[in-house]
């Protein structure tokens, strides 16, 4: 069964295969991540194709995979779980199999991820005070015979956190700096050198970097001295 491109884009794969998304289907996950429970006379509506083609694209969404589940999205702070830390572990090479096991046991654990760096694991964890993390680290995670070592770091404060994110939303921001973008002048002026006291790389455009050699640092060093 193949899934019906419409009016909306290009060809697609073939469900289960591997759906190749096109400019449409990543229009219906940006809506879908705004509102799950949208109707589908109305996300055709948003994207701008008809009923059948957005229903047709739903579901081949959804069979190939792409769409893995539908959940709910809560208030971590009014369930009780206001305190989140990341525990970073350093577990024994040959008792890797155990932490997975013994991992899926805790039922606190939010996210686990593999790491490269200093340590091997970061769990992310929502508890309702600071005793309980440290009761979980102390008590749960160090009678873990494959954990050798934790680093634990609280989080203060939840910045951004989105449900996903998506390769038109690099594109999209990409068009709008475009739009943002000044238009040099006709003649613009010439780029000054570093004045006294300052440093190399001072006379740069903002956000632009100069390496300077060892040896060409000392001699601007003695220069200035």
């Amino acid at each position: 069964m193949s899934s019906n491109s419409g009016s909306g884009g290009g060809a697609t794969g073939r469900i289960g295969i591997g759906l190749e998304l096109d400019a449409t289907h990543l229009k219906i996950l940006e809506v879908l991540r705004e509102n799950g429970r949208v109707s589908v006379s109305a996300l055709a509506e948003r994207v701008g194709i008809s009923r059948a083609n957005a229903y047709t694209r739903f579901e081949a969404l959804r069979a190939d995979g792409v769409i893995k589940r539908f959940t709910a999205e809560i208030d971590h702070q009014r369930a009780g779980l206001g305190i989140v830390a990341l525990i970073f572990v350093t577990v024994r090479q040959q008792m890797w199999r155990q932490f997975r096991a013994q991992l899926a046991q805790m039922p606190e654990v939010e996210y686990c991820a593999i790491t490269t760096g200093q340590h091997d694991a970061m769990i992310q964890v929502r508890m309702a005070d600071v005793a309980e993390v440290h009761a979980m680290v102390t008590e749960r995670l160090a009678n873990i015979p494959a954990v050798k070592a934790t680093e634990t770091v609280f989080i203060l404060d939840e910045v951004l956190r989105r449900p996903y994110v998506l390769p038109s939303d690099r594109e999209r921001d990409r068009g709008r700096g475009a739009a943002r973008r000044p238009t040099p002048s006709a003649s613009p002026e010439p780029e000054q050198g570093p004045g006294p006291g300052q440093g190399q790389g001072q006379g740069l455009p903002l956000g632009k970097m100069r390496f300077v050699g060892a040896a060409e640092g000392r001699a601007a060093l003695r220069d200035e001295t």
